[in-house]
């Protein structure tokens, strides 16, 4: 691991952040207050190549990893405009796909999250499951050339922008341990039998969440991802690049907010000096500074660890602890850059409060920080299991 930024890595991130600062994040919310898709973002960024870099180039991709696809959502979020879809259509489904995806499979889909022309999303929560996956209730039930897919999915993003979704189910029971034996599929949003109901949150966002219904829908054997059972293992190859990106994303929020509140300290002047010459303003933006630096390492780390076949054990205690420490350290972030504008931090104008909703929920989701803290708890430290 280099501490060096390749060339290549220094021109890819300006480059992506050329194309953000084009749009910046006034468009952002005026998108998602005007209940549109930032689909002229989305377009710019895949024909650029940027939401395929980390697909193989023997299927139209850029041949290169998750490090770079952190790349790209983190300098789009530090220009105020991040594409949440990244984390799931890119960097959970394409990964899924390209590792445990039959060659039929890997040449009907991965050409489009090469070019960005498609979007997956990707369902696995579920209502009275939350983070315990062994519990899933959405069945898939094979009947003669197709399954059958029955249950409910909940917050799953994007579904009105996808193309497909990827979709984890139960498709048996393990008789020793009762757990749910889990299998993947990729299932056509249009599909007969599936009812989709948007969910109100409080972010300011383009993307939505849904509630999925699944009826009795049919799915051809061929979209079932690998071998039946095999679900388990295929969801923790994406959901390390899931916390990774997630980390890219609050990094660049950090960013943001910190980009921010220093240019204010350094304009802004009250008794004849600009505020940020009071330790009292500067001192909480420099130890975020801190925070926010060592949590973009660890993400690095994370992604390093995952493209170089670092153990999985490695690589999930490094996406987890990035996903955590880069979560906590946006919201602190974007509350003291708020709180360093004072009454100016809730205006529109300054660009604020409107990251808040979302800087928020990366401490819960895509894994709660509870949940990363029991995981370090028992993998880590070695101590008994706590649920």
């Amino acid at each position: 691991m280099d501490f060096i930024e390749s060339d290549e890595h220094s021109m890819l991130r300006e480059a992506v952040a050329q194309i953000g600062a084009k749009f910046g994040h006034e468009y952002y919310v005026s998108k998602a207050k005007s209940d549109q898709k930032s689909d002229e973002l989305w377009d710019a960024v895949g024909e650029a190549g940027f939401l395929g870099v980390g697909v193989p180039q023997a299927y139209g991709g850029g041949g290169m990893g998750i490090y770079e696809l952190a790349i790209v959502e983190e300098e789009l979020a530090a220009q105020g405009c991040p594409l949440l879809m990244i984390v799931v259509s890119p960097a959970i489904c394409a990964t899924v796909i390209a590792h445990f995806g039959t060659e039929a499979q890997k040449q009907k889909w991965l050409p489009g999250f090469a070019s960005g022309e498609l979007k997956m999303a990707f369902a696995i929560t579920e209502p009275d499951a939350g983070s315990n996956s062994h519990k899933l209730s959405t069945t898939a039930t094979r009947d003669g050339d197709v399954y059958r897919l029955n249950g409910t999915k909940y917050y799953i993003s994007g579904v009105d922008e996808a193309d497909a979704i990827l979709v984890v189910t139960r498709t048996g029971v393990d008789e020793e341990s009762g757990k749910g034996k889990l299998s993947l599929f990729v299932v056509d949003v249009d599909s007969p039998g599936l009812d989709k109901s948007v969910i109100p949150v409080e972010i300011t966002a383009p993307e939505k969440q849904f509630t999925l219904f699944f009826d009795n829908v049919q799915v051809p054997a061929d979209r079932l991802i690998g071998v039946e059972h095999d679900g388990l293992r295929q969801i923790f190859m994406g959901l390390n690049p899931e916390r990774i990106l997630s980390a890219a994303l609050s990094s660049g929020v950090s960013r943001y907010a910190l980009d921010k509140a220093a240019n204010y300290a350094r304009e802004r002047k009250v008794w004849g000096v600009p505020i940020g010459a009071h330790q009292g303003i500067s001192h909480p933006l420099a130890k975020l500074k801190v925070e926010a630096e060592l949590a973009r390492l660890m993400m690095q780390k994370a992604a390093w660890l995952f493209d170089n076949n670092g153990s999985p054990a490695e690589a999930g205690e490094a996406a987890n602890m990035a996903k955590y420490a880069a979560a906590e350290a946006a919201i602190a972030c974007l509350d003291q850059a708020i709180q360093t504008h004072g009454g100016n931090g809730m205006s529109s104008e300054y660009g604020l409060m409107s990251y808040f909703g979302s800087a928020r929920l990366l401490r819960i989701a895509p894994v709660s920080r509870e949940m990363i803290l029991n995981f370090v708890a028992q993998h880590s430290l070695g101590l008994p299991h706590s649920y």
